[in-house]
């Protein structure tokens, strides 16, 4: 798939999601869900989709389990409005955005220092 197909169809599908499954899904195991980003595989046959929640670990397992169960009305409801052919198969992650502000502030200290790439420890 081209890279820029695949990032308008990542972008289309995170913001019909994040629309369905905060204004469409009825489940009371979901609040407030936010959907950071959705990766998209080369072949465009699976996507991840990245979920934060606003709450403890307990409230994004719960989430996380309620849009497994909802994966196969989610899908039709993509096919429908995106009008797609063939719509990837979704997989649900929690958002590591602890370890993302961690490795943004490293980099912002390398370059700050005017380090280069080579003088950092491995993570």
């Amino acid at each position: 798939m081209d890279a820029h197909r695949a990032e308008r169809l990542s972008t289309a599908l995170r913001e019909e999601l994040y629309e369905l499954i905060n204004f469409h899904l009825e489940d009371p195991r979901i609040e407030t869900v936010d959907l950071p980003a959705v990766e998209l595989s080369p072949d465009g046959k699976r996507a991840v989709v990245r979920v934060s929640v606003n709450g403890d670990a307990v409230a994004l397992q719960k989430a996380l389990d309620a849009l497994e169960h909802a994966k196969a009305f989610l899908r039709g409801q993509l096919a429908e409005s995106l009008d797609l052919y063939r719509v990837p198969d979704l997989r649900f992650e929690a958002a590591s955005e602890a370890g993302t502000s961690a490795k943004i502030e490293s980099l912002l200290k390398r370059v700050k220092r005017g380090r280069p790439r080579d003088s950092m420890p491995p993570e």
